[in-house]
């Protein structure tokens, strides 16, 4: 059986070639594109829709009450069109876009909690005792500490099938399946997405449930166009960081877009598999301390990179392959380093995570590892 996964980029670009068909992707199956939007589709993990299904009735569902059905509709032809193009577009956005989950917070007791993007939601406690949360296995992680955002409608994308979605109570886990996420002191939601296929821009979420536009990005940087982010922090002024795949980038509490550092050199890179030279360092998942110091992944190097606010770079880790660094959380003077085993494909269950704990000395210690 073929099948692709739900929480990815993949399925927005396969929506997007075949709505001029008169077809869409729906979360299971397909069905007739139609103006009429449907109350938020939840589940409790990504679902896989299965390419050559015949079509038939299904049904949304949150606690057991129905949403909304959808009579899925549409004759053999046009399923096998269907089926075909989204398998060579599948492969396309497989081999450009795939990668595994970059989410990683620590809460004020010092628990650390990473997505697994094979499995799901793990959580460390201060003992290292490591349990595995409910949650869906997507890629981007965020922490509502004070649970501002509870009553908050949060970010969905009808037309990508992009959201964000709650796990847990104490403290609140933001997971968002196809942008990063972060949230600031004053409890607003930070997020990026693309509108109408034009330029980016950056959005605030309020606890009151106000979305408004934070920034316009430039439609393109000197790497080329700029369609996504790969991760996203706030810093001790307020100022929002955000990485590109050459670019550390940061949004000023006064509106204004600074280049925080790009063309940084790294030895040992272009030795991950899946990811190009093109993407330069590729960094990702990064966290800001006190001081306005920036720790990032660069996943591209297998490395971990410190640099301090006058642009001084120094490498807290660097790892052995198959593993390679996506996301850091600090916590006083240590820093947490979600690391996944990298393989080439798109086999999430092949994509084993683990943590690694840099404390203040540079000792490096694995204090878990995901066992399949």
């Amino acid at each position: 059986m073929i099948s692709v996964w739900q929480s990815s980029r993949h399925n927005r670009l396969i929506r997007k070639a075949l709505f001029p068909f008169g077809l869409v992707f729906s979360r299971k199956g397909y069905k007739e594109s139609s103006p009429i939007t449907c109350p938020r589709p939840v589940f409790r993990q990504p679902m896989r829709q299965q390419l050559f299904k015949p079509p038939r009735l299904h049904r949304y569902q949150r606690d057991g009450n129905v949403e909304c059905p959808i009579h899925q509709e549409g004759t053999i032809v046009k399923q096998k069109i269907v089926a075909l193009l989204g398998i060579l577009l599948f492969l396309i956005a497989n081999e450009a876009l795939s990668h595994p989950g970059s989410g990683i917070v620590v809460d004020r007791q010092g628990n650390v909690y990473f997505v697994d993007t094979g499995s799901g939601v793990w959580k460390i406690d201060r003992k290292g005792k490591l349990t595995r949360l409910s949650g869906p296995a997507y890629h981007w992680m965020a922490m509502d500490i004070d649970g501002r955002l509870t009553n908050v409608t949060l970010p969905y994308f009808s037309s990508g099938g992009a959201t964000v979605t709650r796990v847990g109570g104490d403290p609140t886990l933001l997971l968002s399946s196809d942008f990063p996420v972060t949230v600031g002191s004053d409890g607003s939601l930070y997020y990026p997405w693309l509108s109408g296929g034009k330029q980016l821009q950056i959005f605030r979420l309020s606890p009151a449930g106000t979305t408004t536009i934070l920034k316009t990005l430039p439609a393109n940087t000197e790497s080329g166009p700029l369609q996504w982010l790969n991760g996203m922090a706030l810093g001790p002024d307020g100022s929002l960081y955000y990485t590109e795949n050459k670019a550390i980038r940061r949004i000023t509490p006064k509106g204004e877009i600074k280049t925080f550092i790009d063309n940084v050199s790294l030895t040992g890179c272009d030795s991950v598999p899946e990811v190009g030279s093109e993407l330069g360092p590729y960094f990702r998942g990064l966290d800001v301390d006190a001081q306005g110091t920036v720790y990032v992944a660069a996943t591209s190097c297998r490395a971990v990179p410190k640099i301090t606010p006058n642009k001084t770079v120094t490498t807290v880790l660097r790892t052995l392959g198959p593993w390679s660094p996506t996301g850091v959380a600090v916590f006083g003077n240590d820093v947490y380093v979600l690391e996944y085993f990298h393989t080439p494909g798109d086999n999430r269950r092949e994509w084993v995570p683990r943590i690694t704990k840099v404390d203040s000395d540079g000792r490096a210690t694995v204090i878990a590892s995901i066992e399949r």
